[in-house]
C-alpha cells in the first residue's frame, strides 16, 4: 500500500487495461463499485475497462497482447494452457465458485436430464462457454456429442428464448441467469417456463468467471496485480452490502440496462455462481487444486490435448488478500 499511495500522491497511475467478459451489466458490478469508489486508484492504478464478447473469448483476446488483465473463463483458460499453442493468462482470484453453464429448455418440454438430449436441436453463440465445453459435460453425463444438433447463431437470448418456447429449438446454451435476465427482458418467466441442465449439478468440477493477468504484466507489476485483487475483493464486499448501489454503478456505464433484468441478474449470479459454502465461510478468490487438476483432465480428455497442465501452471494464489480480509457471501437467497 505505501508504494501506491506515494503513486497516487504523484500522481503517477500505472495504466491497467482491462477486457470484460461481455457488455456492462449487473454481473460485472463489483468491477465499477471498485473503481467509482477509488479502490484502483489508492493502489495506484488507473483502469480502463473494455466490453468483451463473451467469457470465453475474454480469454483469448487476453493472449493478444492489447490487454493487461481480463475476466474470463477458468475452463477456457485451462484449455488454452492444455493446448500449449500460445502462452496463456494467468488466473489470480476466483469470482465464480461454480459454473454458471447451462442448457435452458421448456420447463414443460420433454427434455428433463441430459439424458433426454440425444436427438434434439439446441442453439447456441459461436463462444459461448457453456457450448465450448458441451463435449466435456457430454464426456461427464456419458451422453455422445454428435448425437445432439447445434444451431450457431447471433441471435440474442432475448430473442432465442420465445422462439425455443414455440417449439424453434429444444435448448439454449448460455448462463443460468443471463438466459434468465434475457428472459424476463422479452417478457417470459424463467421460473416457470425454464429449467436448466446445469453444469454445477453435472459437472461440479468447473469453475467460471476469474480475475486474470498475463504473464507479462505479472513478471513487471506484481504489486500492481496484489493491488488489483485487494481492490476487486473490496468491491465485492460491497456489492454485497449495498445491491441498488452496485446496480448503479453498472448503469452509471450503461445507462440504457433494463435495471430490473440486471439487478434479478446480479444477484442471481450472487446466489449460483457465487454464494457456495466456501465463499460464505472462507472468503472469495481461492481455488481448489484438486478441482483445477480434475478441470484439466477433462478438458485433456474430451478434447484430445497431450498436455494436462497442473493447477500452479493456471492459477496463482499468492496475490490473495489474507483469508480473514476476504469478502464473504451470505446465503443463497439473503438478498432482496
Amino acid at each position: 500500500m505505501a508504494n501506491a499511495a506515494r503513486a497516487q500522491a504523484r500522481g503517477d497511475l500505472l495504466p491497467v487495461r482491462f477486457i470484460l467478459n461481455t457488455f456492462y451489466s449487473g454481473p460485472q458490478a463489483w468491477f465499477f463499485l471498485a473503481d467509482d469508489n477509488g479502490y484502483f486508484r489508492e493502489e495506484g492504478l488507473e483502469v480502463t475497462f473494455t466490453e468483451g464478447n463473451s467469457l470465453a473469448r475474454a480469454v483469448t483476446t487476453l493472449t493478444s497482447g492489447d490487454y493487461d488483465v481480463g475476466y474470463g473463463d477458468m475452463n477456457e483458460l485451462v484449455r488454452i494452457a492444455a493446448e500449449g499453442k500460445r502462452e496463456s493468462p494467468l488466473a489470480v482470484m476466483a469470482i465464480h465458485n461454480r459454473p454458471p453453464y447451462t442448457i435452458a429448455v421448456d420447463a414443460a418440454g420433454p427434455v428433463k436430464t441430459a439424458a433426454d438430449l440425444p436427438g434434439r436441436r439446441l442453439i447456441s453463440h459461436d463462444q459461448d462457454a457453456a457450448w465450448l465445453l458441451f463435449p466435456e459435460f457430454c464426456r461427464a453425463t456419458g451422453i455422445d456429442p454428435a448425437s445432439v444438433h447445434t444451431t450457431i447463431s447471433g441471435l440474442s437470448h432475448k430473442v432465442m428464448v420465445p422462439q425455443m418456447l414455440a417449439g424453434e429449438w429444444d435448448g439454449i446454451f448460455g448462463f443460468v441467469n443471463t438466459v434468465a435476465a434475457q428472459a424476463i427482458e422479452a417478457g417470459v418467466d424463467p421460473k416457470v417456463s425454464l429449467h436448466h441442465l446445469a453444469w454445477h449439478e453435472a459437472a461440479p468440477a468447473f469453475y467460471g468467471g476469474a480475475l486474470m493477468v498475463t504473464r507479462a504484466f505479472r513478471e513487471a507489476h506484481p504489486q500492481a496485480v496484489a493491488g488489483l485483487c485487494r481492490a476487486v475483493n473490496r468491491g465485492l464486499a460491497d456489492t454485497v452490502a449495498d445491491i441498488d448501489a452496485a446496480v448503479d454503478a453498472v448503469a452509471r456505464r450503461n445507462p440504457g440496462i433494463d435495471r430490473a433484468a440486471n439487478r434479478a441478474r446480479l444477484i442471481g449470479t450472487l446466489d449460483l455462481e457465487m454464494g457456495d459454502l466456501a465463499a460464505q465461510t472462507d472468503g472469495m478468490g481461492d481455488m481448489d487444486d484438486a478441482r483445477l487438476a480434475e478441470i484439466a483432465r477433462l478438458i485433456v480428455e474430451a478434447k484430445g490435448y497431450a498436455h494436462q497442465p497442473t493447477p500452479s501452471e493456471v492459477f496463482d494464489r499468492s496475490f490473495l488478500v489474507p483469508p480473514e480480509e476476504r469478502a464473504r457471501m451470505p446465503a443463497p437467497g439473503s438478498f432482496a
